[in-house]
């Protein structure tokens, strides 16, 4: 997926800042150039055609499961990484494609350019404010009233305060560069706003134009729906436009940091980025039994485009913000732009806080307690445990488990009732070698109900052990998390799955783990 940005910009991949001297007056800003497979988004750019068509018409995915409509936020139906994925497959589609394509990834105001009908029918007419002007049509099924424009405005003014103001983001990049027939009349960031909750959407951002001199910074438009009612998407309009906002507009800022970036990152922080702006709404919740506190054997860097890993896992970046503050996600933003991917920006910025295996490692461990580790962690699901002991004198127990990159595995031990006192609970592990990044997380609860936690030591091969005091006088539970915290990978094979579109080197690894009661 990452090549060097010299040759990006040589092959113009994605273009830049149309000029006069570069294009006419009447030629769409667009993405150009040729595309390697790596960044394309999907194997053949005709499904991605396919999948942006029915996204926008509110059809059934070509070869997806049905998808469900949720109560707000950006659902499972998302868009945006749809159409950036599609800019980016333009130079790869036939003639006739490519006409097709252009017109879906055209603004409304271009009208009806858009064989599916997508663009305005009707004059719009703009409200602006701050650094945003909003878009709508006073007639028609896309119609909007004055007052949502105002509020609008007024909403994404307090997101831009609080993702680049409060938060220190890089803002988007403006499109005053461009005509003013292509840029929405000025320089402010442009917002449409559309009937989209009849697609089952609500709302996305589109990639449109890049830095010719950093061809990886892009910048766009979004559109959101039209008011939100509370009869189509289920809760207070207020609300769903807070959270559509928050998450829709960070797409467009991480679209200038790096538009090629992997898609896991871009929808897991953009989901974390609704708790900021919006904590009170939870509508992210819903993504919960899909992240690895449910299920910490599905990889953290997963994208599953038909399904909601890529949302539930704002908890690994909530984790992260906890302990070090919200910051620390843009300056895995900041070290992930040009051509590091995400997992390795990750290992940079952790690297001085105890390390990225260590800290993987103790973030699946938090999650066996969410409501101790989390602010609202009470209202989470809780992980499967790989095996829950209960050890009684002379009790020994063991287990091998398999991990792909990026997963874990935990176990729970107590004492029996019987167990009298002088004994200690000694476990062993046998991992993969340190190359594949294994680490293991200790968790210790007393009978006073205090929490002890700490790393296990593994070595150059993998294996460590640790004891610690065990009888019911003394020990509740005592709990030990198994992770792979691997990122190897080989990348750029076209498997968009993974981070860097790239083939994990160390899946499968086995876990060996044995408990046992010893005596003092």
């Amino acid at each position: 997926m990452r090549h060097p940005v010299a040759l990006l910009a040589s092959l113009l991949l994605l273009g830049g800042v149309l000029s006069p001297a570069l294009a006419g007056a009447d030629e769409p800003a667009v993405l150009v150039g040729p595309v390697p497979a790596t960044t394309s988004g999907a194997a053949d750019p005709r499904d991605l055609l396919a999948e942006a068509r029915a996204l926008l018409r509110g059809e059934p995915v070509p070869g997806a499961p049905a998808q469900r409509r949720t109560s707000g936020g950006h659902a499972d139906r998302e868009l945006t990484l749809v159409l950036r994925d599609l800019r980016l497959a333009l130079p790869r589609l036939g003639a006739a494609d490519r006409r097709e394509a252009t017109a879906l990834l055209a603004r409304p105001t271009d009208g009806r350019a858009d064989p599916l009908e997508q663009g305005y029918t009707a004059k719009s007419v703009r409200t602006c404010g701050g650094r945003f002007c909003v878009h709508r049509v006073r007639t028609g099924d896309d119609r909007a009233t004055a007052a949502w424009a105002t509020t609008t405005v007024q909403v994404m003014n307090r997101v831009w305060r609080s993702q680049v103001g409060s938060l220190g983001y890089r803002a988007p990049l403006s499109d005053a560069p461009l005509a003013r027939s292509r840029n929405g009349g000025n320089g402010k960031f442009d917002v449409y706003l559309k009937d989209l909750g009849a697609q089952g959407l609500y709302g996305y951002c589109a990639a449109e134009f890049a830095l010719e001199r950093e061809p990886r910074r892009a910048g766009g438009y979004c559109v959101l729906d039209n008011d939100f009612s509370r009869d189509e998407f289920g809760r207070d309009p207020a609300d769903t436009l807070a959270v559509t906002a928050a998450h829709e507009f960070f797409h467009a800022v991480q679209f200038g940091y790096d538009v090629l970036e992997d898609r896991w990152f871009m929808e897991s922080t953009a989901t974390w980025m609704e708790e900021r702006f919006a904590d009170d709404v939870d509508d992210n919740r819903q993504y919960l039994r899909a992240s690895q506190l449910a299920a910490p054997g599905t990889p953290l860097d997963l994208f599953n485009r038909q399904g909601s890993e890529h949302y539930g896992n704002w908890t690994w970046w909530e984790h992260l913000s906890a302990r070090y503050g919200n910051r620390l996600v843009r300056s895995v933003w900041d070290s992930a732009r040009g051509p590091r991917h995400s997992t390795v920006a990750l290992e940079r910025v952790l690297a001085g806080r105890g390390g990225f295996p260590a800290r993987y490692a103790a973030f699946a461990a938090a999650n066996l307690t969410p409501a101790r580790s989390y602010e609202e962690g009470a209202a989470w699901p809780t992980p499967r445990l790989r095996a829950s002991w209960r050890m009684a004198a002379g009790a020994e127990r063991t287990d091998t488990v398999r991990l792909d990159h990026l997963t874990s595995a935990s176990y729970l031990a107590q004492p029996d009732v019987t167990l009298g006192g002088g004994w200690r609970l000694r476990l062993d592990i046998d991992g993969p070698s340190r190359g594949a990044a294994p680490a293991a997380w200790l968790v210790v609860r007393t009978a006073d109900d205090e929490w002890r936690s700490r790393e296990v030591e593994l070595d150059r091969r993998g294996r460590g052990s640790v004891t610690v005091g065990f009888s019911p006088a003394t020990v509740r539970a005592v709990s030990l998390t198994v992770a792979n915290a691997s990122t190897r990978t080989r990348c750029g094979v076209d498997d968009v799955r993974w981070a860097c579109e790239g083939r994990p080197r160390d899946d499968d690894k086995a876990f060996d783990v044995r408990a046992e009661l010893v005596q003092r």
